[in-house]
């Protein structure tokens, strides 16, 4: 056989070896590398963290007692009654009745006979308002003891009677609520009455601040 023949075979042999080594590869698995375990295995304690929610009591109703300043004719005793419906955990509607008694005392030692009929009137108005809580939040009675509690405002329009007239009434204020338990709250009030009245001889508006506490109900 001639060298250039044997050649030839030769490397048609090499070539398929080659390209049968080179599918074998192809299909043999990959070797996956070893995974590497952390350095340092993190161990957490997770805590409970509970949420304060004001309680899902939709109604209240409660009483409540402070001082109303009158303007003009001073600083009273006020004591009243709230119903109120909480729509959701952020917004709530009230009607408030309160009573006081106003003296015109300062002015009898000026004018005879003074203002009224008599020393003292009776001063009664009512409130429709809508109430907003700003802040739900907790507060620390020790420190072991937390109470769910509320900042929030409130605002509406009512009447108040006085003198023997009605006075149509806007009302604003805020307000902190402390629940003892999910069926009974403590709260203060602070709330300005604004109305007009024309008793020293002009008309004029007046505001007339109301600071009050109370424990209300909810069912």
């Amino acid at each position: 056989m001639r060298p250039t023949a044997c050649l030839l075979r030769f490397l048609l042999t090499a070539s398929l070896g080659a390209t049968a080594l080179a599918a074998a590869a192809a299909d043999a698995p990959a070797a996956t590398p070893p995974a590497s375990e952390p350095v340092i295995t993190p161990e957490l304690d997770r805590r409970d963290i509970s949420v304060p929610h004001i309680p899902s009591n939709n109604f209240e109703a409660g009483v409540f007692t402070g001082a109303y300043n009158a303007e003009n004719f001073g600083v009273s005793l006020v004591g009243g009654i709230r119903l109120g419906y909480h729509i959701n955990e952020d917004i709530f509607v009230e009607g408030v009745y309160g009573q006081t008694k106003v003296s015109d005392s300062s002015f009898r030692d000026i004018l005879p006979g003074g203002i009224f009929p008599q020393p003292t009137q009776v001063l009664r108005y009512y409130d429709l308002s809508a109430g907003y809580n700003l802040f739900p939040g907790e507060i620390f009675l020790g420190r072991t003891h937390a109470k769910v509690s509320t900042l929030y405002i409130v605002a509406g329009i009512g009447n108040t009677n006085f003198d023997n007239t009605n006075h149509l009434t806007f009302n604003a204020g805020t307000g902190f609520r402390v629940f003892l338990k999910d069926w009974v709250a403590v709260q203060i009030d602070v709330r300005d009455h604004l109305y007009s009245i024309d008793l020293l001889g002009t008309r004029k508006d007046t505001n007339n601040l109301e600071t009050t506490a109370g424990v209300t109900f909810f069912f």
